[in-house]
């Protein structure tokens, strides 16, 4: 990998710090009045990391100690309601940072805005949400993810032992990171288990730099993404079950640079019975970047193919939870410029100490697998032990 595209990860992974939320065990109502409410909610962990790095070159193999930010980045968040007549006003603004600037940056903390939108919903017609959230390709895949309060994979190849943001969880070993972008979605009422949401969302840019600055790459149409949901129980077995998916076209003022049509469906299920729950998840996609639903921020062109599964299961027994979890992803060659495999294996143990705080241990394995050449070939073995603290 060259030191332009390992700089780009290292920034993405930065950038994924920011991320993603998991719901709150409870939140704190600041203001309930008048038929308006105002409350907030945050989630802060820490962990410490001990990796085992061997890779392509033996100039990268070393055992490095960390403390960090596990999956979930450390987050604050405000949320707004309005009862209108029969008209649910809403919204919601997260504020997200990361712990991890004090090696290299000092103090120099960046805070970034990953939720700013707001809803209006009537329990008829369902609701229309405008404004900055997650996408809807590979939402439930990340959401249901088994692993999401733990650590996870940290790639050296991708600058994320010694980067300054989050893990990746199952990010690229089993689904892509649904960005935030700006939106506008529609959610159907849930209608005997089944919702729908469909939604357009800004473009990104996947056609191809030139130098020129009189071409131009552009989309005549928005992005699409939709997600199906449909929970039904069978058996004494809670099931919930989601399709989703994306499609965007690109194009370029000069008709020499070939059209980018991007597609990506995502899928699973996942049982609970009783103390037990199994989840398995997949996707395809074409003209995606099999790391980052945004092509990772870049104009390239991305004419790649990738797919991945994710299998998992957990059994809970009093105030503790015992996690396996297996991901792949398979990548034509567009991740790190070169075909190549990626694989994640991870056991974890969670203990409820009480609602709120929740510790945390794991051991996960990370690989790289060069489909050419062993050039990019990585195991890395981590083991993470932490704490997290939600209201």
């Amino acid at each position: 990998m060259n030191n332009k595209n390992k700089a780009c990860y290292s920034l993405l992974a930065a950038a994924t710090a920011l991320a993603f939320s998991l719901p709150a065990a409870a939140e704190i109502v600041l203001y309930d009045k008048n038929d308006t409410t105002f409350s907030t909610d945050g989630y802060f962990n820490t962990f410490y990391v001990n990796s085992d790095v061997d890779r392509a070159g033996e100039q990268f193999d070393r055992t490095q100690s960390r403390v960090k930010m596990g999956f979930l980045p450390n987050y604050i968040g405000f949320n707004f309601g309005k009862q209108v007549d029969d008209l649910k006003l809403g919204g919601r603004a997260s504020f997200w940072v990361t712990i991890n600037d004090s090696e290299t940056n000092g103090t120099a903390t960046d805070i970034d805005v990953r939720q700013f939108y707001a809803t209006a919903a009537n329990a008829e017609w369902g609701e229309v949400l405008f404004g900055k959230d997650f996408g809807l390709f590979a939402r439930s895949n990340i959401l249901l993810d088994e692993m999401l309060t733990g650590y996870g994979q940290v790639s050296d190849t991708l600058g994320l032992v010694d980067g300054g943001g989050v893990s990746f969880g199952n990010i690229g070993t089993g689904y892509p990171y649904p960005f935030p972008t700006s939106q506008i979605t529609y959610r159907s009422p849930l209608m005997s288990g089944l919702r729908v949401a469909a939604g357009i969302m800004d473009p990104v840019d996947t056609n191809e730099d030139t130098d020129s600055a009189l071409d131009k790459a552009y989309q005549e149409a928005p992005r699409f993404e939709t997600e199906i949901t449909y929970q039904f129980e069978v058996g004494g077995a809670q099931i919930f079950s989601w399709v989703n998916g994306m499609q965007q076209s690109s194009e370029n003022t000069d008709d020499s640079i070939e059209d980018v049509d991007s597609s990506g469906i995502g899928y699973g299920v996942q049982a609970k019975m009783g103390n037990l729950s199994l989840t398995a998840s997949g996707f395809q996609a074409e003209g995606i970047n099999p790391f980052f639903t945004n092509n990772a921020g870049e104009a390239l062109l991305r004419e790649v193919d990738s797919d991945g599964y994710l299998l998992q299961g957990s059994y809970r027994f009093g105030k503790n939870r015992v996690a396996l979890s297996y991901g792949k992803t398979e990548d034509d060659g567009n991740g790190l410029g070169s075909a190549a495999d990626y694989q994640t294996r991870g056991i974890a143990l969670f203990h409820d100490v009480n609602d709120n705080l929740k510790l945390v241990a794991e051991l996960n394995q990370f690989e790289i697998e060069g489909q050419d050449s062993d050039a990019l070939d990585e195991d890395t073995r981590t083991f993470a032990v932490g704490a997290a603290l939600s209201f």
